[in-house]
């Protein structure tokens, strides 16, 4: 448990400097970006507004999944991962994720059936099946928890 609990701090950090960029992403970045695409581009300015929701949607589920990681690495930092508690917090995460694939698939219909070339259906068929495989993933990791989390109940009891 030492080895885990080395790396909790260094993970925080990371996750502190991951979502304060992601705040400016969502507030400046994004926002300006399709602006001045909408600029640049007067036929395509109608998706100047949808493409700002759905990419500040995909980030805002991104911010969900950082804080539910936070409040997991203090559960772990308490060595109270194998509760209830942390099963709250993955659901959270497992939620997240499907959010934001279910908006991914629509966003992949709409590009698969207007695009011109195939490289971005392609790009975004690519990001759907990775983010399908983290959801998927993140579902049996949550069944090993839940497993987990019964032994260890289990076992405390006997002791």
């Amino acid at each position: 448990m030492l080895a885990e609990h080395r790396a909790v701090l260094p993970l925080r950090v990371f996750l502190v400097v991951l979502f304060g960029v992601l705040v400016v992403f969502q507030t400046m970045s994004l926002p300006g970006q399709f602006a001045y695409m909408a600029e640049q581009s007067p036929e395509e300015a109608y998706l100047r507004w949808p493409a700002t929701i759905v990419t500040i949607f995909w980030v805002l589920c991104v911010q969900v999944v950082i804080v539910a990681t936070w409040k997991l690495l203090t559960l772990v930092k308490n060595d109270r991962i194998f509760t209830q508690a942390s099963l709250v917090w993955v659901d959270a995460i497992v939620w997240a994720i499907a959010a934001a694939w279910t908006v991914l698939v629509g966003v992949f219909l709409y590009v698969g059936f207007n695009a011109n070339d195939p490289g971005l259906p392609l790009l975004l068929f690519l990001i759907l099946v990775g983010v399908a495989v983290f959801g998927l993933l993140m579902v049996v990791m949550r069944a090993l928890l839940r497993q987990a989390t019964t032994l260890r109940t289990d076992m405390e009891a006997v002791i």
